[in-house]
């Protein structure tokens, strides 16, 4: 374990659910809650959490974000762990509440206690909790795709594919592209539709190149934009996030948020 907390006890995590999980595959946050806990951590989901404020942050918006900043910050550092299943998220907690906050006397310093603490899920099992295999048995062909926040700020790529070789039957085949963009980038693909598409269209096609049955990552907002395309083209190609495959559920049906 590289970052494992010195202490006999088990290790209480902060879980940062996403507004995506939250209110899309809210499976997704079952799945991690589990990991988490088979990995021997106290997990709890504090009820007062909201958006990261990364889609104001991005936008230039940023009284709005450090408003979300101190809200997350303040309902998550008594924790000695947070954790999202979503690489961008924790970049933003992460690397970009410190700066966002930076030069706030009340707020700077806890910015960066707070910024040590946060992980996305699979690097955490395995860099920190020092996870090395899961007990799961799931007979597909798949290929995974690295969402770009999760590669490019936190340098998460060998973590997923580790665990992956673990669960039994499944066979992982590389993208041509793997570490190419999926053209969703959150407001970019408000804001630049048609070249988000193009770049989606490219992505499509490679995942559809390697003949897989099961498309795996690790952002919810990258599955779903890819998933999206995939349903309009009619292609026949599941879409799970990493977490769900690493704790057995792929292959049930995918639990709805009520109402």
């Amino acid at each position: 374990m590289k970052e494992a907390l010195q202490t006999n006890r088990r290790p209480r995590v902060g879980l940062f659910v996403t507004c995506l999980v939250d209110l899309f595959r809210p499976g997704v946050g079952f799945s991690t809650l589990r990991l988490l806990e088979d990995a021997g951590c106290d997990v709890s989901v504090p009820e007062g959490q909201s958006c990261c404020g990364q889609p104001a942050y991005n936008i230039g918006e940023k009284q709005g974000a450090a408003e979300l900043a101190r809200m997350t910050i303040g309902n998550f550092e008594k924790y000695d762990y947070v954790v999202a299943p979503s690489g961008s998220c924790a970049a933003m907690l992460k690397r970009h509440y410190p700066v966002l906050l930076k030069g706030d006397p009340a707020w700077e310093l806890r910015a960066e206690t707070f910024s040590r603490k946060v992980h996305e899920l699979v690097s955490f099992l395995t860099d920190v909790m020092g996870v090395k295999s899961v007990d799961v048995k799931l007979k597909r062909r798949a290929t995974y795709h690295d969402a770009c926040s999760g590669l490019r700020e936190l340098a998460i790529s060998s973590q997923p594919r580790t665990l992956l070789a673990t669960v039994k039957g499944l066979e992982l085949v590389e993208l041509n592209d793997a570490q190419a963009c999926c053209g969703f980038g959150g407001t970019f693909s408000v804001n630049y539709g048609d070249l988000s598409n193009a770049i989606l269209e490219k992505k499509v096609a490679d995942v559809l190149d390697r003949e897989p049955d099961l498309l795996i990552g690790g952002d919810l907002g990258c599955l779903m934009n890819i998933e999206g395309k995939l349903k309009r083209m009619g292609a026949q190609v599941e879409v799970r996030h990493v977490a769900e495959v690493l704790a057995g559920d792929v292959g049930q049906k995918l639990p709805q948020r009520e109402g």
